[in-house]
């Protein structure tokens, strides 16, 4: 079956034993990379304790994860493209579960965050291939049904995620975390071998854009590198100029390669279209607010509120639940009415939620002082992301959709990066511990008020640069109002997804 075309022409019917064991597997194998970018953050304090971790080993345990998984997402999607979708996503399963070992055995920061690069490089094999096999194994009359599943199912994995990563932390270790990893990989990789119908695409580029992932690479890692020591070292330490000179000459180098090679991985000519640029503008804003807020109030609650980590793991739930619950009629109203109206008041009232998260401090109870703040985010994210992605999709034909989805991912995840590596820098950190009750209480506030700022700019973006009405190419955005909007980066999707007139 290697070399077919993503026709599903090997016919998997959704309800029958074979459909079942498809989605099985690749529910399970990116839930599990979706938990891990999100639960790890419930563990920090004691890593940090038991490793003996400062500011930037914490901030390196968060981003460690998240820069080999930005920086190769979009490579992931290419190589399972050309060698099978299949085989990669195993690869990168067996890849997730032996970084996620290390991970739990780790016997110092340092080894940790290695282990965490590696991780997010298994995430990045694995990752874009689950909704590329739905879309390839089942027949066309079932993908929207086998898609939403996915979608239903990786959300209540990440309702659950919290409870699980929580109680792990509060009742056992934090090791737990990660080493829970192991058995669940070796589930997903037999399952797939066993029942996951290999495909590939036969007009895939024959060459992979090796130079400008690579290039992507080092430019992201020198920027987070440099910023993320800038507090230590000061902002004239050779190693932080250095880092960041090196960042950025990465980056121009991979606008130099995608512009000249044959074969980008990211056709820059897709930027002309101003939707397409706006809409990764105002995701670059949120997802970097997004980045903040999931990085620092699980802390903040932990160490300066003195939450337990189970409650302040799921502190956040309810933003889940209401993304769950409102997405898909987000999606149908961005639908009606145009996305610049919800793309512009969703992050404004995502703004105002974390103006009241930024009081939450010592002696904070979670009905009266985190509740409410919470309920509002999940309400102004409800009514941003869904329109958002919608948009993403539908700005380019529908040649490069697949393009526009990875882009858009891509630049939620560097987002969630850069944010973690910035914030501390920008709210004032010093040489401060993000550990101790007194250093991260301020810095916690000054945060989380720059992360409503930066909501604000991108609400601002939508305004100035997001159509009053989408537009015109023919129904094909419908599917992913669908679909559960995820929070850690904007869904992925295949190439080809049945609109709601499939149905």
């Amino acid at each position: 079956m290697s070399g077919r075309p993503s026709t599903g022409s090997d016919v998997v019917r959704y309800g029958q034993p074979a459909g079942r064991w498809v989605l099985l597997a690749t529910v399970l194998g990116s839930g599990m990379a979706f938990l891990d970018s999100t639960v790890v953050n419930i563990a920090l304090p004691r890593i940090g304790t038991d490793l003996a971790a400062d500011a930037v080993g914490l901030q390196w345990t968060i981003n460690g994860y998240t820069l080999g998984l930005a920086s190769l997402i979009l490579l992931g999607g290419s190589l399972g493209d050309r060698y099978g979708r299949r085989r990669i996503f195993i690869v990168g399963v067996v890849w997730f579960a032996a970084a996620s070992l290390l991970c739990g055995l780790a016997p110092s920061i340092e080894m940790l965050i290695a282990a965490r690069v590696l991780q997010g490089v298994g995430g990045a094999l694995l990752t874009p291939g689950s909704l590329a096999i739905l879309e390839a194994s089942f027949h066309v009359d079932d993908r929207a049904k086998a898609i939403g599943a996915w979608s239903a199912l990786g959300g209540v994995a990440g309702a659950l995620g919290p409870f699980l990563g929580g109680w792990l932390v509060q009742a056992a270790t934090w090791r737990l975390v990660f080493l829970i990893n192991v058995p669940l990989a070796v589930l997903v990789a037999a399952v797939a071998a066993r029942h996951v119908p290999e495909s590939s695409d036969p007009a895939a580029a024959k060459h992979l854009d090796a130079i400008g992932a690579i290039a992507a690479a080092t430019g992201l890692a020198g920027l987070t590198y440099g910023f993320t020591a800038w507090p230590m070292e000061g902002a004239t330490s050779p190693t932080v100029l250095a880092a960041l000179a090196f960042g950025v000459a990465g980056l121009v180098g991979f606008v130099l390669v995608e512009r000249r090679s044959s074969h980008p991985m990211l056709p820059l000519d897709v930027f002309t279209s101003k939707t397409f640029t706006g809409v990764n503008l105002v995701t670059l804003a949120v997802y970097a607010a997004l980045g903040g807020v999931f990085f620092l109030v699980v802390l903040n609650l932990q160490v300066v509120a003195g939450f337990p980590p189970l409650a302040a793991g799921t502190a956040l739930l309810p933003v889940t639940l209401l993304m769950l619950a409102l997405s898909a009629r987000a999606g149908a109203l961005g639908q009606r009415i145009g996305p610049r109206i919800p793309m512009t008041v969703g992050p404004a009232v995502c703004a105002g939620a974390l103006v009241l998260l930024s009081g939450v401090g010592p002696d904070a109870r979670y009905l009266q002082d985190v509740l409410p703040a919470v309920l509002i985010l999940g309400l102004g994210l409800s009514l941003t992301v869904a329109p958002l992605t919608a948009t993403a999709l539908g700005a380019l034909d529908e040649h490069h959709a697949g393009i526009a989805s990875g882009v858009n991912n891509a630049v939620a995840r560097t987002a969630g990066l850069l944010a973690v590596a910035v914030l501390p820098l920008a709210a004032g950190l010093g040489a401060g511990s993000l550990t101790d009750p007194g250093d991260l209480g301020a810095v916690y506030r000054t945060a989380m008020l720059i992360c409503a700022g930066l909501l604000v700019a991108g609400a601002v973006t939508a305004l100035l640069m997001i159509p009053a009405m989408p537009e015109p190419r023919a129904a094909r955005p419908a599917s992913p109002v669908r679909t559960h909007c995820a929070i850690a980066g904007t869904p992925l999707h295949p190439r080809e997804i049945p609109s709601a007139a499939d149905d």
